[in-house]
Order: structure tokens, then C-alpha cells, then sequence
């Protein structure tokens, strides 16, 4: 097993205002063999998602492997409204940022794509 770092496994990695009361994640792979790699390591399951995040579970309102797209999708509530006094990311576009250092246990025969 070695250790990648999930900025180095994924496409894209990013979040957005889904309404005013939530923020939701996309993290998508290049192709189905990194994609399943990820999903089986258990590095973005629901549970880590909330240890990352320090969120209880009432707070991530979906979590989805959609693998039509080689994508992990999870939305949190918002304590706040976007734009209302204290709401420090209007666009929720700066959220992703905890995901990209995330370690992911990859078998040592799983193909690395090239940093792009």
C-alpha cells in the first residue's frame, strides 16, 4: 500500500452553494479503477467526511458514489445562510480545501495518473 494524497487521484475537487442553506462537494476521477480505488479505501466515506469536517452526522444531508460520473458527492447544512451577517464564504467555494491533503491508501499496483 501507498499513501497519495486525494488532490493527486482526482480531477476535480470542489464546492458550491446548492441553495442558500447548503454547500455540496464534488470530487471527480479521471477514470473507474482510481475511482473505485478511492471508494474502496474508505478515505471519503461518510464517516470520514464528518471527521474531517468536525460536522455531527445531522449535518451531512447526502452523501452519493455516483459512478456513472467517477464521482463522490456529499452536501452539508449551513449553520448560517449564504451572505447573512457572520456567513464567511458567500459562494461556498472555498469549503474543499480540507479534502485535498486527504491520505488515501492505494494498492501499489493501481496506475497513477499523471499530475496534470
Amino acid at each position: 500500500m501507498q499513501l497519495r494524497k486525494l488532490h493527486e487521484l482526482a480531477k476535480t475537487i470542489r464546492s458550491k452553494n446548492a441553495g442558500v442553506d447548503r454547500i455540496t462537494f464534488d470530487i471527480i476521477f479521471r477514470d473507474r479503477s482510481t475511482y473505485d480505488a478511492v471508494r474502496r479505501s474508505g478515505a471519503l466515506s461518510r464517516e470520514a467526511v464528518l471527521a474531517l469536517y468536525g460536522l455531527p452526522e445531522s449535518r451531512l444531508t447526502d452523501f452519493v458514489e455516483f459512478d456513472p460520473a467517477y464521482a463522490i458527492k456529499f452536501t452539508i447544512a449551513r449553520l448560517r445562510p449564504s451572505g447573512s451577517p457572520g456567513d464567511s464564504d458567500i459562494f461556498g467555494a472555498q469549503q474543499y480545501a480540507p479534502l485535498l491533503d486527504v491520505d488515501v491508501p492505494m494498492p501499489d499496483n493501481e496506475p497513477r495518473d499523471p499530475v496534470v
